[in-house]
């Protein structure tokens, strides 16, 4: 391999690119040369290369080399020969590669500090006829004068009480008399601020008188007077700026006798004296959500019962063609006041559906006479790999760049039904926005997901900046203020890339149909069989593959269900929901004798990649992942009264960051974790969930920026895969409350929806 070399690849990349470096003559003798310089090949006998540190030791595999933006150094070289005798390496052709432009190596090996991140370096040799590599070696780069640019606004805050912890995700609170929690502003711009103590969302407490300050000042904020009363408290500071729109910042903590928490409920969502629930915030604000505006028409509506305009009898042959054809005359039809146009009804006996049943207009139900033996089934025939019933297209929200504007809360937490923006002048009540959390590269590196090690063995693809767009709908303007129709399930803060909103306008999603009353299954070879499990072996299982995929798949739909459907011997999915469908309930299921190889997106019976859905009462066996939801996933999303057994691995948001789950009174294997280096570098994959009340093996952990919540588990808490013995960085579990019993409140999204609509919405989401 000729001269010295720099590479600067993201890290999948960077070993495919290693497996693909030539080699070259390997010769004795060979040399490269550089600048006019003959530089030698590595000895022969040399077995391996290591860099080493400034006393001459070993840095070992994935260790870490801690440096501040600007900062140089000098990486050193060498290797030990088959005689065991170390050798320096420095002036031997060598090649230098790093995974992210947050550092530079030049050919002499002196790597500079350029951005704040993490970067994993290596150097390869040739010796011995064969590419030699370093252990990997990460540089992680770090700015103390971070976050002083005057668009981060106060971001250096500080919130001290004796009795409270001021930390991302632990509750905030004091008790009644105690003196308020002490705010420490260093500031980085010229600002005016004014304040105001609020309780219970409306009640003034006091008014912060106001004050200046310039960048550079240090000041202390004390609230006058004690807490005397109950409740939740927030501090909401205006910070007015020259020739800028103000920007605003809130403190929250909660005041409480903790002798007037009932027995046996949760310390940080408890009844209070009339009878609704009461949730402690951490200090910004950030608290379990209200996920009761999970399901069809947004939770709490019965799902209704459309007459039938169409008969579709069993024939002989395949009858995909006569039930489409149905399907597509009753898409014909006017549809009524409600948005329906009928049912198409299957009478008993069996079908066989060689294709796919497509449902792209809105105001049509797919019905049979029943899920159980004897009822209505829909046999999927032949070897085609493939999903039996899709309903909408793949189509979502078009947003309007042009109605573009910022949120001006600097930080707005999970949980949040409201925020400010610059200008709301343009928005009215009923526009349907997009709520835009946008994630910088900076946040990537405070979560640690540009730092996930290699799988053992193999390699992990780091994580790139992405953005996290809620779907929500207006319901109230006040001045600049916002309100909205569900809770945020992730913070947005300024520091991390902030927040905007947008209108949207969705006209080809559908509305108002779903599949009910059938049951399912699939041809498949019961020759082919495996063991394979993951990364194991299990029992021999039937593995075929070659054969229908999924029932049901909704895409570019609001307002739809699935219910009392049965399935067997699908690969995929009972009911799989992607990214451009809300408000979808599946409900009353089940799915057993699940068929293909257990491993790699297989075996996911209840599927959610949009938001707003909710899935009650459903039983599986044979899954992979029962309960699953996939990437970048806006919740809130809920598993709601439901059971999976018989289960190859967990229930689970599956991989790289979806919010806003509930679990809730479900029993089965749940797993909340950092997935580090599965797959191809899952990492985190959930935050802001909740399991209440939820039976078996439950793995919960905190992400950094963010929490989850174990309330009310019963069953082992089983460690995450992460920190080990080859990754052993600390990892906090997440907020565990009452662990190994149940809380009083047997539901928490029956309660918020109780709370929140009243007991009819109750009734009219309970089994018939």
């Amino acid at each position: 391999m000729g001269g010295v070399r720099k590479f600067s690849l993201n890290l999948a990349a960077l070993f495919l690119f290693a497996d693909l470096l030539p080699l070259g003559n390997q010769s004795a003798t060979d040399a490269a040369v550089k600048d006019g310089v003959t530089e030698p090949n590595a000895p022969l006998d040399l077995k391996r290369i290591y860099f080493v540190d400034g006393e001459g030791k070993e840095f070992g595999v994935n260790a870490e080399i801690r440096l501040n933006k600007g900062d140089f150094m000098s990486l050193s070289l060498k290797g030990r020969l088959e005689s065991d005798e170390e050798v320096d390496l420095s002036s031997v052709a060598k090649t230098f590669l790093h995974s992210t432009d947050g550092v530079s190596i030049d050919s002499e090996g002196h790597l500079s500090a350029n951005q704040v991140g993490a970067s994993l370096i290596c150097a390869e040799v040739h010796g011995g006829g064969a590419r030699l590599r370093t252990n990997d070696l990460w540089a992680v780069v770090k700015d103390p004068n971070e976050f002083f640019e005057e668009k981060s606004v106060f971001s250096h805050v500080s919130v001290t009480h004796a009795r409270m912890v001021a930390k991302i995700g632990q509750p905030a609170m004091i008790e009644p008399g105690d003196r308020y929690p002490e705010l420490s502003l260093l500031s980085n711009i010229n600002a005016g601020v004014t304040g105001v103590l609020i309780l219970d969302g409306s009640i003034v407490v006091c008014q912060i008188p106001a004050f200046s300050l310039k960048n550079g000042d240090k000041t202390k904020l004390s609230l006058p007077g004690k807490a005397s009363e109950q409740g939740n408290y927030e501090l909401r500071l205006t910070i007015e700026r020259e020739d800028s729109e103000p920007v605003y910042d809130s403190y929250y903590f909660t005041v409480w006798d903790e002798k007037d928490i009932s027995k046996g409920h949760s310390q940080i969502a408890f009844l209070s004296k009339n009878n609704k629930m009461n949730y402690v915030s951490d200090y910004k604000g950030n608290k379990i959500i209200d996920f009761s505006s999970a399901g069809y028409m947004g939770g709490g509506v019965k799902l209704p019962d459309i007459p039938a305009k169409a008969i579709v009898e069993p024939g002989e042959g395949d009858d995909t063609a006569r039930i489409q054809a149905e399907i597509d005359r009753i898409a014909q039809m006017p549809m009524d006041k409600n948005g329906f146009r009928g049912a198409l009804l299957l009478k008993r006996g069996k079908f066989h559906i060689g294709g796919t049943l497509y449902i792209r207009a809105s105001g049509i139900i797919l019905r049979g006479e029943g899920d159980e033996e004897g009822g209505t089934l829909i046999h999927g025939t032949g070897t085609v790999k493939r999903n039996l019933v899709e309903i909408g297209i793949a189509s979502g929200p078009k947003i309007d760049t042009a109605s573009k504007v910022d949120i001006a809360d600097l930080y707005v937490p999970s949980s949040a039904i409201s925020f400010r923006v610059a200008d709301a002048s343009s928005y009215k009540v009923g526009d349907q926005i997009i709520v835009r959390r946008a994630n910088n590269a900076r946040w990537i590196h405070e979560i640690g997901m540009d730092y996930i090690y290699n799988r053992p063995g193999g390699g992990a693809t780091q994580w790139s900046p992405f953005n996290l767009d809620f779907d929500w709908v207006i319901t109230a303007i006040d001045r600049n203020e916002i309100t909205i129709d569900a809770s945020i399930s992730s913070a947005i803060e300024r520091r991390w890339g902030g927040g905007e909103i947008y209108k949207y306008a969705d006209d080809e999603r559908i509305e108002q149909v779903g599949v009910e009353h059938i049951r399912v299954d699939s041809d498949f070879d019961p020759s082919v069989i495996d063991t394979v499990m993951d990364n194991d072996t299990t029992a021999p299982y039937y593995a075929d593959e070659n054969h229908a995929e999924r029932f049901v798949v909704f895409d570019g739909v609001k307002n739809g269900w699935v219910r009392n459907v049965t399935g067997s011997h699908f690969s995929y999915s009972l009911v799989q929901v992607r990214r451009n469908a809300k408000w979808i309930t599946v409900q009353d299921c089940s799915m057993y004798d699940m068929v293909s190889i257990v491993t790699g997106g297989r075996r996911y019976v209840i599927h959610f990649m949009g938001q707003l859905n909710l899935a009650q009462r459903i039983y599986t066996e044979t899954a992979r992942h029962a309960f699953v939801v996939d990437s970048h996933v806006m919740g809130p999303n809920v598993f709601l009264d439901s059971k999976s057994t018989k289960d190859y691995n967990t229930s689970e948001p599956h991989h790289r960051w979806s919010v806003g789950g509930l679990f809730d009174s479900v029993k089965g294997p749940i797993s909340i974790r950092d997935r580090a280096w599965l797959g191809s570098g899952h990492g985190w994959s959930g935050a802001n969930y909740v399991t209440w009340n939820t039976v078996g093996n439950l793995t919960s952990q905190k992400p950094p920026t963010a929490q989850n919540y174990a309330i009310g588990h019963i069953g082992p808490k089983v460690i995450g895969l992460v920190p080990s013995a080859y990754d052993p960085r600390p990892r906090d579990d997440a907020f565990w409350d009452h662990e190994g019993m149940h809380v009083k409140i047997d539901s928490l999204y029956k309660q918020q929806l109780m709370e929140r609509l009243g007991n009819q919405a109750v009734k009219n989401i309970r089994e018939r």
